[in-house]
């Protein structure tokens, strides 16, 4: 796993208009973190500290030291509020980690063999990735930096689920838990642009 690091400082100063202050008058992101026996603890975090830290994709699939007025604890990211236009942080969700107990945590997913794929190499096809990421459940040291899927096998038409895939072990999809199957990846035939579509007998040049 990749080691993240973030500082905060608690914060008292709760609401909507405290938050836009923050974020306007400080460069500063307002967060929570909960989970665990301690209560939520409402804190800011720098903007650009943030920023940098979701430039990497497995910050979403990692464990955070995030050390709030010096004091550390291990949290992972649960949700994020982004600016509908611009796409920065507006606010930002934390959950503790506790040993020994499961969490859970949206992890990118990868495929290979893309270029090698018999639908794509063979057969001209289109891959599609239904799902980029997916939600999963595992101890906090089973957490992976992401899933990786072997498409070299696939055919055009074919759609590889969430019960299709090998997992680490001690690792569980959320949704395939609770009774839903999602595609992850299909391959497709390709589609047929109006340029390549035969013209029709008796057409006018």
């Amino acid at each position: 796993m990749t080691d993240f690091k973030l500082d905060a400082q608690e914060r008292s100063d709760l609401g909507k208009g405290a938050s836009r202050r923050l974020r306007r008058n400080a460069s500063l992101v307002p967060a929570v973190i909960y989970g665990g026996e301690a209560a939520p603890q409402s804190i800011s975090i720098l903007a650009k500290d943030l920023a940098k830290m979701l430039e990497n994709e497995i910050a979403f699939s990692n464990i955070i030291k995030l050390s709030v007025d010096g004091k550390s604890q291990d949290v992972v990211i649960k949700a994020l509020q982004r600016h509908p236009a611009k796409g920065f942080v507006l606010h930002a969700d934390f959950q503790r980690v506790v040993a020994g107990q499961k969490l859970t945590a949206t992890v990118p997913v990868h495929l290979i063999n893309q270029e090698t794929s018999i639908g794509v190499k063979q057969q001209g096809g289109e891959i599609y990735l239904n799902l980029p990421d997916a939600e999963v459940t595992c101890l906090p040291q089973d957490l992976p930096d992401f899933i990786e899927v072997d498409i070299a096998k696939m055919e055009v038409g074919q759609v590889l689920h969430m019960s299709d895939l090998k997992l680490p072990k001690g690792v569980a999809f959320v949704a395939l838990q609770h009774g839903s199957d999602l595609p992850v990846v299909n391959i497709h035939a390709p589609r047929v642009s109006k340029e390549d579509a035969p013209k029709e007998e008796g057409a006018a040049e």
